[in-house]
């Protein structure tokens, strides 16, 4: 891939994806372990969904209407937790980005969701994700036709890899999600075509495509480094009155030495290798440094309204300064007006 075509026609979204992928990098290689290769091939998803479509309000993750968002390739959480820190979460500070996969911290080898307020299931076992996130949406349908939709209206987001579909269970989720047609759930399948053994052909050759179709879901497909495309994929996607699946043609590790191959699904610890990667994303930020450089200005795009902010004003959350150094300031991404929490009158 040419990753300075990418960078150049896209920087400011180009810097803060590379902010997962370091933080991934320097993260997984202090602990010697985890696994790379996913939050860095989904970090251009991720980073499109959280900033102009995720409903949620990183103060109050607990917030009864917000989007749902659930890793079910569980073991990359370096995604949800690159993500959270970047937003400012309270729980995920730098020294739990730090401390990842070590024994007491809140940043474990897999999101546990009685360790962290945002991380909404704890996703392990490949295919518990996709199913838990069935249950959620079935929930949120229940609970809108009771309520109406002023009380209860928000989607379910899903990221499943290649293993999350191979397991039974997802085709029993798939199917129930489409005979009820639930419209809010959406998927995003990581199509690396890469498990931790080699190619998926060694093990499956379902045609997920067709499969996800055949059971009543919308299937849209784009290339999983277009920021473009991810957003447009997702506008559309929550428009259907069918749950949708976004195939999102992914390179695993993308820029490093180890990009689609096997090895890129797990820790990628080489010193070199990580320089060079992040000298391909034009990240020139030290370890952990996580500063956004892509505004020429030096000025920081703004903070997220309030929960309580009242109509036409902005309430600024501050920082807290106590959970960052100056270097790791939260990178703030400035939402869509319909991303925000609505104020209480």
């Amino acid at each position: 891939m040419d990753l300075k075509a990418l960078r150049a026609a896209n920087p400011e979204h180009w810097d803060k994806a590379a902010a997962i992928r370091a933080l991934t990098l320097d993260a997984v290689a202090a602990a010697n372990s985890g696994h790379s290769g996913m939050p860095m091939g989904m970090a251009d998803v991720a980073t499109v969904l959280f900033e102009k479509h995720l409903k949620f309000d990183v103060s109050a993750p607990k917030w009864p209407d917000r989007d749902r968002f659930i890793l079910s390739a569980g073991h990359g959480s370096m995604l949800i937790y690159s993500l959270l820190f970047l937003l400012g979460d309270e729980q995920v500070t730098l020294e739990q980005v730090k401390n990842f996969r070590q024994q007491g911290a809140l940043t474990a080898g897999h999101p546990e969701n009685f360790l962290l307020d945002a991380v909404e299931t704890t996703t392990g076992p490949l295919g518990q994700g996709i199913a838990n996130a069935v249950g959620f949406a079935m929930a949120e349908e229940m609970q809108r036709a009771q309520y109406g939709r002023k009380v209860v209206d928000h989607h379910t987001y899903v990221i499943a890899g290649d293993g999350c579909l191979m397991e039974g269970i997802s085709q029993e989720a798939i199917g129930l999600a489409g005979r009820h047609q639930l419209g809010k759930l959406i998927v995003f399948w990581d199509n690396n075509n890469i498990t931790i053994d080699g190619s998926v052909e060694l093990s499956d050759r379902t045609n997920q495509i067709q499969r996800f179709k055949a059971s009543g879901w919308q299937v849209l497909e784009i290339d999983g480094h277009d920021p473009k495309a991810i957003d447009e994929a997702i506008t559309a996607a929550k428009k259907s009155k069918k749950p949708s699946m976004i195939a999102c043609k992914s390179h695993i590790a993308i820029g490093h030495a180890a990009q689609d191959t096997s090895k890129g699904h797990g820790a990628l610890t080489d010193a070199d290798q990580m320089a060079a990667a992040k000298a391909a994303y034009g990240w020139t930020a030290g370890p952990f440094e996580c500063r956004q450089r892509s505004n020429p200005s030096g000025k920081r795009s703004a903070p997220r309204a309030s929960p309580t902010a009242k109509p036409g004003k902005r309430a600024l959350p501050r920082p807290r300064s106590r959970n960052r150094t100056a270097s790791c300031a939260p990178m703030r991404w400035k939402p869509r007006k319909s991303c925000r929490r609505p104020s209480r009158r």
